[in-house]
């Protein structure tokens, strides 16, 4: 039982830590900045809707014992291989705008190019996976720098002593409800959207926990992943929040590293600098793992050189990176990408949680079900307005 709740916990922090990544960090504060103490509303919603999207997808790949991709095509013959290609895409989308984010962490902690910085930053996350025990190293690693994270942020939040009673009542009862729809949405999407809603789940299917027997574990891991993001949420909201309620103004170029700033001088800038990186590192680690278990059932030489296919990923990534750049384009197409990608992987998900056929004897609960239908209409709508976006910025 120890070495599940080792592995839960590992599972659970890769999938936190794959959300809370560069983007992560610029939406929170944007949004605090623009909607105040209301955004408090938005982001309890999408941590509602989150666990409810998780859990669905952590039970249906346990109970199942099979990925995602292989789930798809036993709900529609062929369907796998289009959400392999989706997930995929948009997880190399992503990992250049992590290996961006790397980059600019490096280049804030030591005053090296963007480049360099994600050049070592590469090597270092390959080093995990040319390890003989690479999913403990992923799984440590990723519990350490969440926790690093966590604790840097925290220390901000409480120098910039934020309004917490008005937060409160924001979460309640905020000025507009219509407006936060859309803040709304882009959480959800940034928190379960493409390969991140299968990243925790195919690290249990990897370690052996599942079956109905470890049901509990499942359940645990899941709702504990979506905490762990939804308290860096809050805590970087609060972080933001007592910032811009004193008065202060964020720059559009980098408006996180001007809230540490501005709660902490120069060495809050500098524990910018190593959130940033801590962010951006471990997403790289969870992209390249999650976005790789989609071609594992595909080709046996995938599976069987799974951490080396892992690594030329990542590698695929900064090359992208550092001859093309762009990372901003990208990140948005691979944001439309992740509207798009979780109504059809969810939805199929919640096709296979009632065909015996492939979950054998397991029964789902409906108001996880219905919990999971919210989820899709919500990022199906989310998916639906990100198109036109993609016309104006790369046409």
């Amino acid at each position: 039982m120890k070495t599940n709740w080792a592995v839960l916990l590992g599972a659970a922090f890769i999938m936190a830590t794959s959300a809370i990544g560069p983007g992560f960090l610029t939406q929170t504060t944007v949004f605090t900045d623009q909607f105040r103490a209301s955004f408090a509303f938005a982001i309890l919603a999408s941590i509602l809707i989150d666990i409810g999207a998780q859990m669905n997808v952590w039970r249906v790949i346990t109970m199942s014992r099979m990925r995602g991709q292989d789930v798809a095509n036993r709900v529609v013959p062929g369907l796998g291989y289009g959400v392999a290609a989706l997930v995929v895409l948009g997880g190399l989308a992503f990992n250049i705008g992590n290996i961006a984010g790397c980059g600019l962490a490096f280049n804030v902690l030591f005053g090296v190019t963007e480049r360099t910085g994600a050049l070592i930053s590469a090597a270092m996350a390959i080093g995990i996976f040319a390890s003989k025990e690479a999913g403990l190293a992923m799984d440590k690693v990723a519990k350490v720098l969440g926790g690093l994270m966590i604790g840097l942020s925290t220390y901000v939040m409480f120098i910039s002593s934020p309004p917490v009673g008005q937060a409160v009542v924001g979460a309640i009862l905020p000025d507009h409800y219509g407006i936060l729809m859309m803040p709304m949405i882009t959480l959800v999407g940034g928190t379960v959207g493409g390969y991140i809603t299968f990243a925790g789940g195919h690290r249990l299917l990897d370690a052996g926990i599942v079956g109905h027997e470890n049901l509990h574990q499942v359940n645990k891991g899941a709702v504990t992943g979506v905490i762990i993001t939804g308290i860096m949420r809050v805590i970087l909201f609060l972080a933001v929040l007592g910032v811009v309620s004193a008065g202060a103004t964020l720059g559009k170029g980098n408006p996180m590293a001007d809230v540490f700033r501005f709660a902490a001088g120069d060495i809050g800038y500098k524990f910018f600098g190593v959130v940033l990186w801590s962010a951006a590192i471990t997403s790289v680690v969870g992209a390249a793992y999650t976005s790789v278990s989609f071609l594992r059932s595909f080709s046996r030489t995938i599976d069987r050189y799974n951490s080396y296919t892992i690594m030329g990923f990542i590698i695929a990534s900064t090359l992208v990176f550092v001859t093309v750049g762009r990372p901003i384009k990208v990140l948005i197409l691979a944001g439309a990408l992740n509207g798009l990608v979780l109504p059809v992987t969810l939805g199929t998900m919640l096709a296979a949680a009632y065909n015996k056929d492939i979950i054998g004897e397991y029964k789902h609960p409906r108001w996880l079900f219905a919990f999971g239908v919210l989820a899709v209409i919500v990022t199906a709508y989310a998916g639906a307005i990100s198109l036109p976006s993609i016309a104006k910025i790369w046409g």
